[in-house]
């Protein structure tokens, strides 16, 4: 395959890239603001590196050491893999020592691809409810303004810009006119799907996760959106996605490598989330207390019912909360018979909204679970805490998604 390489703003986890980069692209450089993000992607980055050049040893024994030395891993792969991950918020201060940085990676090289979308709060619908000015004095609206920025000084033949369904309503669609007038008044085309988004499901991810994919090219290029098969899905969460995963109790697992509970299911293999490795890192779950165990008991309970647990008809003794009419479904079961809702980065505020659907269990998802709802494969490691790694899986664009994604780029580049 020709190689074509790309440019990642607003990186998060890698998960979009993640899928690029199984596509033959390879990364120019990834810009994030987090630094756990960061190091995970530079831990990915190693892992690539070191696979390509028939040294996965050095990576596995990472995942199996107990005291993981990242900094150690890091200097196993060429130095300009790690410092083309940059680690800074995008802004108009920090614009020109970005730049300068991926100049130094291009080498003046041609950017065949511009990826990422800007953080997506400032455009949720869930943001807007929770902040008493809807989010429009939120600088993060205006972060796309950033992203044309890099648009007209690499001219990419093709950029991906992601975002959630929110931005279709937010400011009643003024923000995303805004978006399209910018890069079209810089030279591009620019689509977004028929149906408005694209749902995670129909790319083979056991979650109901639905995202605006606007796709623009350069006005000469003359292409149209591209159309996506929906495939009907057939697989489950308990049977299929988390049947291998060790059984535990609240509290229990560890960031550390485990070992598989059972055989792997077809579907993990199709989805590349099983990879060959014998072991399993970062099955890990949350302590509770038994408040919110007995919630959960209760709302699992509830589920076994078709029905979703509303917070204000819990008895009494049980309700903490003084707001009984915003947020009742703060209590919520992974639907273990089909596919889950969707993860979101609140998962790193507690596991509420994601009760395991095993009562014997009686405990949120481990780390790992929600990784694999996301679709990311196994030996993806998430660098930084347990709170840390929920966060970078919540605001992930699934692997699986973005690997049907690039197969479509590249075919239209």
């Amino acid at each position: 395959m020709k190689e074509l390489n790309y440019i990642d703003l607003f990186a998060g986890a890698g998960g979009l890239s993640e899928g690029f980069i199984r596509k033959g692209f390879t990364p120019v450089a990834h810009v994030e603001m987090n630094k756990d993000a960061c190091d995970t992607i530079k831990t990915r980055a190693a892992f690539h590196w070191l696979k390509a050049n028939n040294k996965i040893n050095i990576y596995t024994d990472y995942l199996k050491s107990e005291n993981k030395n990242k900094e150690m891993l890091w200097r196993e792969v060429p130095e300009n893999l790690i410092n083309a991950v940059i680690n800074k918020e995008i802004s108009e201060a920090s614009l020109p020592e970005i730049f300068f940085k991926i100049d130094n990676e291009l080498k003046g090289e041609k950017v065949d691809l511009i990826i990422g979308g800007p953080p997506c709060q400032a455009y949720s619908i869930v943001g807007r409810a929770r902040d008493p000015k809807n989010m429009e004095e939120d600088p993060r609206n205006h972060l796309y303004k950033h992203y044309v920025k890099f648009i007209e000084k690499y001219l990419p033949n093709m950029f991906v810009f992601e975002n959630v369904p929110g931005i279709l309503s937010a400011k009643n669609g003024e923000y995303l006119d805004k978006i399209l007038l910018a890069v079209r008044n810089a030279g591009y085309e620019v689509a977004i799907p028929p149906k408005k988004y694209l749902n995670a499901k129909d790319f083979g991810v056991l979650q109901d996760r639905k995202r605006v994919i606007i796709i623009g090219w350069k006005k000469e290029l003359n292409l149209t959106y591209p159309k996506f098969e929906e495939k009907e899905q057939v697989f489950t969460i308990w049977n299929d996605l988390f049947s291998d995963l060790m059984p535990l109790k609240s509290g229990q697992g560890t960031m550390n490598a485990t070992e598989y509970f059972k055989p792997a299911t077809d579907y993990l293999y199709q989805a590349k989330i099983r990879n060959g490795f014998d072991y399993v890192t970062q099955h890990l779950t949350r302590p509770n207390n038994e408040n919110d165990l007995e919630i959960y008991r209760i709302a699992i309970d509830e589920w076994a019912n078709k029905k979703r647990l509303n917070y204000a008809t819990l008895p009494k003794r049980l309700i903490k909360h003084n707001n009984l009419e915003a947020f009742t479904n703060r209590f919520q079961v992974v639907n273990g018979s089909g596919i889950s809702h969707t993860v979101v980065a609140h998962i790193a505020m507690d596991g509420h909204y994601y009760i395991h659907p095993d009562k014997t269990q009686n405990r949120s998802i481990t780390v790992r679970e929600a990784a694999r709802i996301q679709s990311f494969p196994d030996d993806y490691f998430f660098e930084g805490s347990r709170t840390a790694a929920f966060k970078q899986i919540g605001n992930a664009v699934p692997p699986l998604m973005a690997e049907k994604i690039a197969e479509k780029i590249r075919e239209m580049i």
